[in-house]
């Protein structure tokens, strides 16, 4: 199975860790991974500033970058989500570019998305002694709708104590420029979800959007809080090592 990897601006400029875990773990199950060297950011930032015309330009981009790939796979809801939702609003009175972003999404998933419902994986030997949390970033859930996905993996997960957190169906506050352009109300929710977090007693948060995840997490580190902060992928591929080590 070919899979290439659509980093994200994030991930490739911040936490490229997350994307070298994504790739380790579809390595085991057998995936060939590719890397277009071709690909740009998904345009999300220009859409959400009222840049359609700048934002359309950059999704060509990026539909040309994958153009030739079978599947295409990101650490990203976020990213993910504006590919699926508004490519096509992007694209209404282009029919040719309409049909070429309809085939970009037909191949593109989220990380925990294609690992389910794609490879079919939702134990993989993982053991991680710890208490976690997760935290679902709205884009996740409400533009894919990807609710038990993740929720399926960390299950299979042994050893790992789950916490649900409370009010997770709030929004964390980073939203992008949200959180420039509304910095003081940006504050106020990011306070808020860092609070539940530490309700919940739980060592380790974890998510499936790098925004988010630094939004929080950031919040967490200036309050001094013991709380450790990973995407999905990372707490797999270390649950795998822990497996595999027999630990």
């Amino acid at each position: 199975m070919r899979v290439s990897l659509f980093i994200t601006c994030l991930a490739d400029q911040l936490y490229p860790e997350v994307g070298e875990s994504v790739v380790r773990l579809l390595h085991r199950y057998g995936c060939e991974v590719d890397f277009p060297d071709a690909q740009v950011c998904c345009g999300q930032p220009a859409f959400n500033s009222g840049y359609q015309d700048e934002a359309r330009e950059v999704a060509r981009g990026l539909i040309r970058a994958f153009e030739h790939s079978d599947y295409v796979v990101s650490p990203s809801g976020s990213c993910t989500g504006m590919v699926h939702h508004y490519y096509p609003q992007l694209f209404e009175s282009e029919p040719e570019w309409k049909l070429k972003a309809e085939e970009l999404i037909a191949k593109t998933y989220e990380f925990s998305q294609f690992l389910v419902n794609v490879l079919g994986v939702t134990d993989l030997g993982a053991v991680f002694n710890e208490k976690v949390t997760y935290h679902a970033s709205c884009h996740a859930t409400r533009f894919l709708g990807v609710k038990d996905e993740p929720n399926k993996l960390l299950t299979g997960v042994k050893g790992l104590e789950y916490i649900d957190l409370p009010k997770k169906e709030d929004c964390c506050g980073f939203g992008g420029t949200f959180a420039v352009k509304m910095a003081d109300m940006s504050e106020a929710m990011v306070c808020e979800k860092a609070g539940h977090v530490c309700s919940t007693g739980a060592s380790v948060l974890v998510g499936s959007d790098m925004g988010c995840l630094m939004n929080i997490g950031g919040r967490l580190n200036k309050e001094n809080k013991p709380v450790r902060v990973m995407h999905l992928a990372q707490l797999l591929e270390e649950g795998v090592k822990n497996g595999e080590s027999g630990r």
